[in-house]
């Protein structure tokens, strides 16, 4: 039997999000704010009606409808297109696909803890490229590179990353990519924080040779309960195999889920609207609550995403102080979560009102230490 580590993070966000009463402001999350089956259901012109789906299973693949409408947001051509049970199917899929013998899988650190967990269950090795908050957490061709050996079936690269907001330049990744090719190597990007960008916008990453592209409806888009993610793929062989793959996991998704999701893709521009609308008012007041911190807390400012990730500057555990707030009824995530305990994960879009609640709050814990 595998002996999967305890998930500190989900323990943590479960054990205060879903108490009773759950925790009053969620500064650890890490998706967008909060969506209602109506709410989705009235979005466009034309409201969606769902009571006449036939609850039976759908396409391995994803429906016709459902692929068109992911690479339509993704600009790319629907055969490449597989949907998913949230992207942690698609990752679980290609570590299946890629493991072997002594093989290893190369990931960020820090990185969603999931990677190198579920990588480790499949039994890859893991290799980790360091992301220094010396040079705002980049993700660097060239440590990544250093990583890669004969050995290696997969590299991860995480833009807009999480739990740091940093974007890697789409021309980087191409570069990246055919450095990876000369190997043998293929580059998985995770853009399931695509296309919330807080600095220059970019396009996705789906069509660069020797990438795969992996992302979902619940960070950018706000929709986590969907369950809906996917992976886009050029390479007509190996999507093959992953699809077989995805009927031997999980068969298909739910059709009611499919077109709940179809519909929010089609109307993506309305939820990421409001996403970039309570994002970009909640960075502001992050801004003033760090430059406010008499050098208490330090950052390096997200690019992207919905995330950042500070530290406490004089290097102490920051669990005490999360622990605190927590107990004052705001939520972050501790940085020994992800394996550096001076920092902690802020999450700064789920939380449309109230957020200078929360900040005031951690200004004032911060003050007495």
């Amino acid at each position: 039997m595998v002996d999967l580590p305890p998930f500190a993070l989900d323990h943590w966000l479960s054990a205060h999000d879903f108490a009773t009463p759950p925790i009053a402001y969620n500064l650890a999350s890490s998706t967008g704010p909060r969506w209602s089956v109506a709410d989705l259901c009235a979005l466009g012109d034309a409201p969606l009606a769902i009571d006449d789906t036939i609850l039976s299973y759908a396409p391995p693949e994803g429906g016709a409808p459902l692929r068109a409408a992911i690479a339509a947001f993704h600009d790319t051509d629907p055969d490449t297109v597989i949907a998913t049970t949230g992207a942690s199917e698609a990752l679980s899929i290609l570590f299946c696909l890629g493991a072997r013998p002594g093989a290893n899988i190369i990931l960020p650190d820090p990185g969603y803890p999931a990677y190198a967990a579920v990588a480790q269950a499949w039994g890859l090795s893991t290799r980790a490229y360091r992301l220094g908050r010396e040079a705002g957490f980049a993700q660097r061709a060239d440590a990544i590179l250093a990583q890669v050996d004969a050995d290696t079936s997969l590299v991860i690269l995480n833009t807009p990353h999480n739990p740091t907001g940093a974007v890697m330049p789409r021309t980087q990744i191409e570069a990246l990519a055919a450095a990876l090719a000369e190997r043998g190597v293929p580059l998985l990007v995770d853009e399931v924080y695509h296309p919330l960008y807080l600095a220059a916008s970019q396009r996705s990453a789906a069509g660069i040779s020797n990438v795969i592209v992996t992302s979902d409806l619940s960070k950018a888009l706000s929709l986590p309960g969907l369950r809906t993610g996917w992976l886009i793929d050029a390479d007509a062989d190996r999507r093959a195999r992953i699809i077989d793959a995805r009927s031997y996991f999980t068969i298909s998704s739910s059709p009611l889920l499919e077109r709940l999701a179809t519909h929010a893709l089609r109307h993506s521009d309305a939820i990421l609207s409001r996403l970039r609308s309570v994002a970009q008012s909640n960075i502001v007041q992050l801004d003033a609550l760090v430059a406010g911190s008499r050098g208490r807390l330090a950052w390096a400012r997200p690019d992207g995403g919905t995330t950042a990730f500070p530290w406490l500057a004089d290097g102490r555990d920051s669990r005490p102080l999360c622990e605190t707030l927590a107990a004052q009824g705001v939520l972050l995530a501790p940085g020994d979560c992800f394996g550096h305990p001076m920092h902690m994960r802020l999450g700064f879009a789920q939380q449309a009102e109230g957020f200078d609640t929360a900040i005031n709050r951690i200004a004032d814990a911060l003050a007495a230490l």
